[in-house]
């Protein structure tokens, strides 16, 4: 097994300070608890930007005063901007973050529709072409994509930017489980086995899984040999009934978890190494 990387990702698109006080939102809060996490244990940073007011954005501004007071503070964390944003962008908007430069960043790999309630539905809408312009618009600036699937299928697509000779091995799949939405699936041992199964070769795996799903999912990653995201995005609780206190305390737990089963956690410079990460953009 390689070692593991632990992707902290600190805040979210969605809930707030209203579903937990310790989710960060501003840039220096964002910044420390990037820091605190780096120090926890984890090697990769997943962020959304946030206005004053606290609503996601892919303002490119708000992603490099972040990126900047993370460094400013010495820290060497792999950083990574979410391509997600809201459905009511249009896809240039949502690929502002990139103009930032992180090393990588992430990318939706098919349609999702979450329920609000009232019979409407939260829908997320990403084709094949568009998928293809995110991937070309990030191999531009030399970022590599964390491809996000959030079912079998989705996997597809994955084998379709392979064989278009549009990613560079080893590929990045993250497994996003336990959403309640159409086209996503279910936090199970078996859902997740079965995706690992049909992954293409060269293919580094990573999983998040939302809510009470986050700890069974990412131990099966870290004792299968792949890798684990934690986070206030996925998780604002500790334990049921328990929010969490940071993002730091997830990431303890993970490493301490790995550090039982004797899975050595990398570096932000040997997980470099492990994503074949050709540019430091420090």
């Amino acid at each position: 097994m390689e070692k593991l990387i632990i992707t902290v990702a600190i805040t979210g698109g969605m809930h707030g300070k209203v579903a937990n006080p310790n989710i960060p939102e501003q840039p220096e809060e964002q910044a420390q608890q990037v820091v605190d996490a780096w120090n926890a244990g984890a090697s990769v940073a997943h962020i959304h930007a946030r206005n004053k007011d606290g609503v996601s954005v892919q303002d490119v501004a708000i992603y490099k005063e972040i990126g900047e007071r993370i460094r400013a503070k010495g820290c060497d964390i792999i950083i990574q901007y979410t391509t997600g944003g809201s459905p009511h962008m249009t896809i240039e908007e949502k690929l502002q973050s990139i103009e930032a430069n992180p090393e990588m960043a992430s990318l939706n790999m098919g349609l999702t529709n979450t329920p609000l309630g009232n019979g409407k539905y939260y829908a997320y809408i990403i084709d094949p072409p568009q998928i293809i312009h995110y991937v070309e618009s990030m191999n531009a600036r030399n970022i590599k994509p964390e491809m996000e699937v959030y079912a079998p299928n989705m996997i597809r697509q994955v084998n379709m930017l392979i064989e278009k000779g549009l990613l560079k091995k080893p590929y990045y799949v993250n497994f996003v489980m336990g959403m309640v939405a159409q086209g996503t699936v279910a936090a199970t041992r078996q859902n997740f086995f079965f995706m690992v199964d049909q992954l293409p070769p060269d293919t580094i795996y990573n999983v998040c899984a939302l809510g009470p799903g986050q700890l069974p999912m990412t131990s099966y990653s870290i004792l299968s040999g792949g890798m684990a995201r934690v986070g206030l995005e996925d998780n604002i609780y500790y334990a049921k009934g328990e929010l969490a206190k940071s993002n730091a305390q997830l990431v303890e737990r993970a490493a301490r978890i790995a550090n039982e089963v004797q899975r050595p956690i990398a570096s932000p410079e040997e997980a470099r190494r492990i994503l074949g990460l050709e540019q430091v953009k420090l």
